[in-house]
């Protein structure tokens, strides 16, 4: 019977956790594409609109909001249904607001379809997910980070893309008014594509569908029974809801960034539209190897000492982003500002590899529900530093206020440390593998 892999083999498409590797980075990478796709375009869009600071405000925090609710969802959807019925669900379904926004001719209803985009963003808890069942414990950590740092990458490449798109778009004679709404089609377009891709060549877990597997009467790692007993289990577990404090900290600032950086760029230090998409794209590209340089030093730490090696890394990349975070906020000079972004843009990919590195051992009986709810904690992190600097009025004193809470979240990861028993059931199960 096909068992989880034991290690990566980048180059190759030919085995199902191979398949699953690749089709989860690239479905995740077109949803946050098209996920913040607007947010480049926002300084055009919110002059074609008149928008508010408020108005403004209010998008950022719908962008993330449905998120919470669709994450915790999908998470024990993952356990019933199976991650790849899931996954191409919410890719075609999720096309649709995306095609939506484009057409979109007043504020309310770009509001509202920019509300059902961040649906899409569920799209990493079935990477996780689809990767924590392919994949065994030794190497788990690694390719749960490079899935969703890859796909993460797709924040950074709209930010520095959209712009390119709209700019190449108005040489051909069209107004900005069109172009900008031009340039979002192309995102949706991508995720019918994945979205059929995915149908096409994957499979739930190593030994087959889930759908399969059960009439077949095979027994499945995941929540046995899926839905809402998974999500229950989960959420019976301290250790859930203290890595959902953390991912807030970590993704929940990573999304902040994504949705303020360019207009933070124009308004602060006089940046085109062009120059400040390179300058925020610049924070989302850390993702092609930070996140994984998280889960595969998170992995390396477990080998080398125990499940608590994992919990030590992510205290400390939290301690860095807090730091790096205020650094950010009393930067007085582009070059200094890029430079502060970039050192705790580094701590916050890095973290959120971490983490997602521990949410296979947190319990394997409800892995959908684990993987769901901490996954929510990114977006509650999103929707909670969007209220902050809608109530603050200021992005640099949002971000200093960010600094501490995350600095202070750190000790979330310190009450994660595993007991000497759980530690050495980890470590026999190792052994055997």
């Amino acid at each position: 019977m096909t068992s989880k892999a034991q290690s990566i083999k980048l180059f190759s498409f030919d085995t199902p956790q191979m398949r699953a590797f690749h089709m989860a980075w690239m479905a995740f990478f077109v949803c946050f594409f098209a996920w913040f796709a607007c947010a480049p375009l926002m300084p055009i869009i919110k002059g074609q609109f008149g928008l508010t600071v408020e108005q403004i405000a209010n998008i950022n925090i719908a962008a993330v909001a449905i998120t919470i609710a669709v994450r915790m969802i999908v998470g024990p959807m993952c356990d019933r249904y199976g991650p790849r019925k899931a996954h191409t669900g919410l890719l075609l379904l999720g096309a649709i607001p995306v095609f939506g926004v484009a057409a979109a001719q007043s504020y309310e209803s770009f509001l509202f379809f920019r509300t059902l985009i961040g649906a899409i963003g569920a799209s990493f808890v079935i990477t996780q997910y689809h990767t924590s069942v392919m994949f065994a414990p030794r190497v788990v950590g690694t390719a749960n980070a490079a899935t969703a740092g890859w796909g993460n990458a797709g924040g950074g490449v709209t930010q520095a893309l959209m712009p390119l798109i709209l700019a190449a778009v108005v040489m051909l004679g069209v107004d900005e008014a069109f172009g900008w709404r031009f340039a979002l089609i192309v995102p949706g377009v991508l995720m019918v594509v994945v979205g059929l891709m995915y149908w096409r060549f994957t499979q739930d877990c190593p030994q087959g569908n889930y759908a399969e597997l059960r009439a077949a009467g095979i027994e499945i790692e995941g929540g046995k029974k899926g839905g809402w007993d998974s999500f229950k289990l989960a959420a019976a577990n301290y250790r859930v809801w203290l890595l959902f404090v953390t991912y807030g900290a970590c993704f929940g600032v990573e999304l902040f960034i994504h949705n303020v950086a360019a207009v933070y760029y124009v308004d602060t230090f006089d940046l085109s539209l062009k120059q400040a998409g390179m300058a925020a794209g610049s924070f989302g590209l850390l993702a092609l190897f930070a996140r994984a340089l998280g889960g595969i030093v998170s992995d390396k730490m477990a080998l080398r000492s125990s499940l608590n090696g994992r919990v030590t890394l992510l205290f400390i990349l939290m301690l860095g982003e807090g730091a790096g975070l205020i650094w950010f906020a009393h930067a007085d000079n582009v070059t200094m500002a890029i430079v502060a972004m970039l050192s705790f843009g580094l701590c916050v990919h890095m973290a959120c590899g971490a983490t997602y590195a521990l949410v296979p051992f947190i319990d394997k009986r409800a892995l959908g529900g684990v993987t769901g709810i901490i996954g929510a904690g990114g977006n509650v992190g999103a929707v909670a530093a969007g209220f902050l600097m809608k109530g603050v009025g200021s992005t640099q004193q949002t971000l200093v206020i960010l600094g501490v809470l995350v600095t202070a979240s750190a000790l979330c990861a310190i009450a994660l440390r595993f007991s000497a028993s759980t530690n050495a059931e980890h470590a026999l199960a190792r052994a055997a593998a």
